[in-house]
């Protein structure tokens, strides 16, 4: 299975709460912060939710 990494580009101040807990239910707490996951379409869709606070790699 491919996998994605992950980078918080953005910073999470005064983003809707929502979208701060898909940041941090992705693993992602501070700006920079790498995290790798699996390709799934749970994943997916966390990330077109925040796609832009995020920088999306396919190792």
């Amino acid at each position: 299975m491919a996998k994605l990494r992950i980078t918080l580009v953005k910073s999470l101040i005064g983003r809707k709460p929502d979208h701060v807990a898909t940041a941090h239910a992705l693993g992602l707490r501070k700006t920079n912060s790498v995290v790798e996951h699996d390709d799934t379409d749970q994943i997916k869709g966390m990330i077109k939710k925040i796609d832009y606070l995020l920088k999306v790699e396919q190792i």
